[in-house]
C-alpha cells in the first residue's frame, strides 16, 4: 500500500506509519512486535514508498500499533456501532479499516489528544491513500465514535461554536 501524498509532523508521520503497520499486520498475519521492529529498523529515518519517516514519533507509533492490537475486540465493537447498518468493518478496504481502528484507539485511549485533532489527523491519513469519498467516510465514522466516547468534549466544542 503506497501513500500518494506526503505527511509532515512527528505525530502525523507516526499515525501514517501506524496505519500502514496495522494494514501489514492484517494482510500478513505478523505480530505487532514484528511489524514495529520492521518499521523501526527499515522505514524510520529512511524514504520508503515515497515517504520519509524521519522525525516520526516512535513512542506514539508503538503505542498506536500495540494499543490497537491489545484492544482489537473493543475497538471493532466501537467502530461497528458507528458504521451504518449496511457496512461491516470486515468488508471495508483493509487500509480504511486500519485508519478507523487507529482513530478509534486514539479516541478511546489518548485523552491527552483532542478528539477533533484525532479526527482531522485520520482524515489526512485517509487523503494520503484515497482521492474519493473515503476521507469523508473516515470523518463521519470517527465523529460518530467521538460523540459516543467523548460526548462531553464534543458537546463543549459544539456549544463554543454556537457562542462565537
Amino acid at each position: 500500500m503506497t501513500a500518494s501524498k506526503p505527511v509532515t509532523g512527528a505525530r502525523s508521520a507516526a499515525r501514517l506509519a501506524a496505519v500502514q503497520a496495522l494494514y501489514q499486520m492484517w494482510v500478513t498475519g505478523v505480530s505487532p512486535e514484528a511489524v514495529i521492529g520492521e518499521f523501526i529498523e527499515h522505514r524510520f529515518g529512511r524514504e520508503f514508498d515515497g515517504l520519509i519517516y524521519e522525525g516520526a514519533d516512535r513512542a506514539f507509533f508503538e503505542d498506536i500499533v500495540r494499543g490497537v492490537a491489545a484492544r482489537e475486540t473493543e475497538i471493532a465493537a466501537v467502530v461497528h456501532e458507528a458504521l451504518s447498518k449496511d457496512r461491516e468493518l470486515g468488508r471495508l478496504e483493509k487500509i480504511l479499516a486500519a485508519a478507523l481502528r487507529a482513530g478509534a484507539y486514539e479516541l478511546l485511549a489518548r485523552v491527552d489528544v483532542p478528539a477533533r485533532a484525532i479526527i482531522s489527523e485520520y482524515v489526512d491519513v485517509a487523503h494520503a491513500f484515497f482521492e474519493g469519498p473515503q476521507p469523508g467516510f473516515v470523518n463521519g465514522v470517527l465523529d460518530q465514535i467521538a460523540k459516543q466516547i467523548r460526548a462531553d468534549e464534543m458537546a463543549a466544542k459544539r456549544s463554543q461554536k454556537g457562542a462565537a
